[in-house]
């Protein structure tokens, strides 16, 4: 392993939403659950300033919501909120609750390999502020990115991961990531993380794969397009699990081609898609907009 030292400046981070809060409730559908969570906001003087809602049925089935509040000194307040709500879900509603500050900016680490189109599209929009994120670290089983992953003042770790055993990489991705990232992206990371690795990091890992999911899996889903003479060409942001491309979609989107593009055109105008679908679901993600739901998601966009 070997670390690139970041510049002495470090990139501008995205303005921090202060005195705001985000809470996600999940669970079974039932009466009084959005006049019960209202009561307790209202109890604290809490402003909401947005709410979704959704209920795949309303007989019982499963319910959804996000709501944003804002309230002065809202980390004096914010655990008594939490004790409260706690208090109010206990009341026969079979629900779970997230509360969080949405001025401490999610902790990201960005795995990339050769293809630099994602990671550097992630770090020029988190350095216009458009991404509400702090990128910790990037890693790489390539050094090819190190001098521009520098030049936005972000450390860069090369990790190779050659050969069938990626334990020993893996174990250097774990020592590097436990207890200081939220969440991982993996920005066109061509290598395949393990069951052990996922299960043992413990945090949500977004993937971008060039294909719109569930067709052409795997690897070289461009060339397989061009054989298969596609007028459409995708991309799906994904969360990560231990079956390979089958996470809970985030994110899709597509492009129309001919029969006039080459496999170099489909991966050019391709790449494009890639970085609007990854952006979009890393975003959504640090927003808490983002609900996994057995294998799918619930996404208030």
């Amino acid at each position: 392993m070997t670390i690139a030292q970041a510049a002495p400046h470090r990139a501008a981070s995205p303005t921090p939403l202060a005195d705001h809060a985000s809470l996600i409730v999940h669970g079974r559908d039932r009466t009084g659950i959005v006049a019960a969570v209202g009561a307790v906001l209202a109890k604290h003087q809490a402003n909401i300033v947005s709410l979704d809602q959704y209920s795949d049925n309303p007989h019982g089935g499963a319910f959804f919501q996000r709501t944003v509040f804002g309230r002065d000194n809202l980390k004096v307040a914010l655990p008594q909120i939490e004790a409260d709500l706690r208090a109010e879900m206990d009341k026969g509603f079979e629900l779970d609750f997230t509360l969080r500050d949405l001025s401490i900016p999610k902790r990201v680490a960005i795995f990339a390999s050769k293809a630099e189109h994602c990671l550097l599209d992630l770090l020029w929009r988190h350095r216009r502020g458009e991404l509400p994120i702090t990128v910790a670290m990037v890693i790489s089983n390539h050094p090819d990115t190190a001098g521009e992953v520098r030049s936005f003042g972000i450390p860069f770790f090369h990790v190779p991961s050659a050969g069938a055993d990626k334990s020993g990489a893996e174990a250097e991705h774990l020592r590097l990531l436990q207890g200081n990232v939220d969440f991982v992206v993996l920005a066109r990371y061509m290598q395949i993380l393990s069951g052990e690795f996922i299960g043992r990091l413990g945090v949500p890992i977004i993937n971008i794969h060039h294909s719109f999911l569930p067709a052409f899996i795997g690897a070289g889903p461009y060339a397989k397009a061009k054989e298969r003479g596609v007028k459409l060409i995708g991309a799906t942001a994904h969360y990560v699990t231990e079956d390979l491309d089958e996470g809970p979609i985030i994110e899709q989107d597509v492009v129309r081609v001919s029969h006039r593009d080459t496999v170099a055109d489909l991966q050019r105008r391709g790449a494009d898609v890639e970085r609007d679908v990854l952006s979009r679901a890393v975003r959504w993600h640090s927003e808490d907009r983002v609900i996994r739901h057995e294998n799918h998601t619930i996404v208030f966009a």
